[in-house]
């Protein structure tokens, strides 16, 4: 099975998930189960079928994160030495040439993924634009509406 590369503010969001299922959500759903069973016939109880069904999704959480950290690769972005160069957990500067316009983006993994955060997939067009350069390069982004030149104007590790 292949590793999947995470930062490590995303593992640390996914353990705490996982801790969250299995002691809050896992517990409450058991509960209301129990509640609903007490109620008597279960065929026409709308409750018992709604914890049942919020049971299931619960259950299957748990083993998707479970699964996930299995297999995560755990990268620290302030503990990486690329050189200067724009790697998984590096967070960018960029102005693009068209506007000026600045934007900031930590390339992250896909679960930790949230433009409106300024963390970008590594596997979006813009992270896969950017792996490998390095400051004051150009990186040429296949956007929607065409290409789109960004300068990079730095290259943090944080």
């Amino acid at each position: 099975m292949t590793t999947i590369p995470i930062t490590k503010r995303g593992a640390e969001i996914l353990k705490a998930e996982l801790h969250r299922l299995k002691t809050v959500e896992r517990p409450a759903v058991i509960g209301a189960i129990s509640e609903a069973r007490a109620q008597g016939d279960l065929s026409e109880n709308a409750e018992y079928d709604a914890a049942k069904d919020r049971q299931g999704f619960i259950e299957g959480r748990i083993q998707e994160v479970e699964g996930k950290l299995s297999v995560a690769q755990v990268i620290d972005p302030a503990a990486l030495d690329a050189g200067g160069r724009v790697v998984f957990g590096a967070t960018v500067d960029l102005e693009e040439e068209a506007t000026g316009e600045r934007v900031t983006y930590q390339i992250v993994g896909e679960d930790e993924a949230d433009l409106k955060l300024g963390l970008v997939n590594i596997s979006s067009p813009i992270a896969r634009a950017l792996i490998g350069k390095e400051e004051g390069d150009t990186a040429v982004v296949m956007a929607p509406g065409g290409q789109k030149p960004y300068e990079i104007v730095a290259v943090r590790y944080v």
